[in-house]
């Protein structure tokens, strides 16, 4: 079976899909699946190069749309043979999110659609201009195309019916690879950690608000802040932690490969305060590690109250602060049973071989038709 995956691109290493689409290609191939990973130029500098990737130089035009007429000329010469038997298309918003499902109507080849969390609602309440006449215009006629659309939780899968699409939806959760375990701090400071793109979806704004509300009476926590700057966003959340005049706060860059983990390993708690998050990888990955987390509810992670491996709280500064007083005044014994048992839930229900299986019995599903194979339990008609 040929697959190609499309997706704009896999170069920011903070960003989700360039880990959770470069991993679920890796993990197709070990299911023995031919797949070639297409991608807008920029490549994966900080690691070593991908045999199945295959980058494109952009095109005229503006940036944000990202207009490649040699990516398009070449999807366009892999499909028209034949030989391809899926696209895989991961986003939207670009025109790279565009060709597939264009050639998908052209060829009659089956097209799967990943959105990874651009329908949410939340990212649609803030769309600009240019999204708002990209939709009906461009993205929505091509998403028409898609066989199947994969959701990575159920609350990406409401979102999808949400916008009207009737299609059936697979809904499979990303993998996450599990790292050298956590081990008890012997030291007094204790460490509150966020880690991810500095964008307003994140909910940093409520997270410095809550902070405050805490901080006095929590000497020996810190606030960790850690993430790359997305627009702009950075300068004003510290000049937000200086208006507030926060005290143990820092905010240290971008983290990734091992400096990652270790920030992972060294917090006593990770806190995602979000909007809008279809999956939310720094969650597990925090898990993978035996970190306990707080997650509100802008996130699909409900798991964490049934697990006993965190908490899953409403969105809003009140309910934060609330939250953290209560996390932060665990011994650190607690948090570490807690953290112990979110890494046994990502070990048991996240590995990547278990979604790699599901997602190559889904295309054969769709490529052989409801009539020749019974359809999966996860996907949902």
């Amino acid at each position: 079976m040929k697959v190609i995956h499309v997706v704009p691109s896999v170069s920011e290493e903070a960003s989700g899909p360039s880990y959770s689409v470069v991993r679920l290609c890796e993990s197709l191939i070990r299911q023995e699946l031919e797949v070639t990973l297409a991608t807008l130029d920029g490549g994966r500098p900080a690691a070593p190069p991908l045999h199945f990737h295959k980058p494109f130089p952009v095109g005229l035009g503006p940036d944000r749309l990202g207009r490649s007429p040699a990516m398009r000329s070449w999807l366009d010469g892999q499909v028209g043979t034949g030989a391809v038997g899926l696209i895989h298309n991961h986003s939207l918003w670009m025109l790279p999110n565009v060709y597939p499902g264009k050639l998908a109507r052209k060829y009659g080849v089956p097209l799967i659609v990943s959105p990874r969390g651009t329908l949410s609602e939340w990212a649609f309440q803030r769309g600009s201009k240019l999204k708002r006449l990209f939709w009906p215009l461009v993205q929505k006629p091509a998403l028409t195309a898609a066989t199947c659309f994969h959701a990575t939780a159920e609350s990406e899968y409401e979102d999808i019916r949400r916008m009207g699409f009737r299609q059936p939806v697979c809904v499979i959760p990303n993998g996450i690879d599990i790292p050298q375990a956590k081990q008890m701090s012997l030291t007094d400071e204790r460490t509150l950690l966020f880690l991810g793109r500095i964008h307003p979806k994140k909910g940093l704004d409520n997270l410095l608000r809550a902070w405050q509300v805490c901080e006095q009476h929590f000497p020996e926590w810190r606030l960790r802040i850690a993430g790359p700057d997305n627009d702009g966003y950075l300068p004003k959340m510290q000049a937000l932690a200086e208006e507030l005049r926060l005290k143990n706060v820092a905010f240290c860059g971008p983290l990734y490969g091992e400096a990652k983990h270790a920030a992972y390993r060294e917090a006593d708690i990770f806190v995602l305060p979000t909007h809008s998050e279809n999956f939310g990888m720094t969650v597990a990955e925090a898990l993978a590690v035996g970190t306990p987390a707080i997650v509100t509810r802008g996130a699909p992670w409900s798991g964490l109250e049934r697990h006993r491996a965190g908490w899953w709280i409403d969105v809003g500064v009140e309910p934060l602060a609330a939250c953290l007083k209560e996390a932060m005044s665990q011994p650190r014994s607690e948090l570490m049973d807690m953290g112990r048992r979110g890494r046994e839930w990502m070990k048991a229900e996240f590995s990547w071989v278990n979604a790699a299986q599901k997602m190559a019995e889904t295309y054969r599903w769709v490529m052989e038709g409801s009539a020749a194979i019974e359809r999966p339990d996860w996907v949902v008609v």
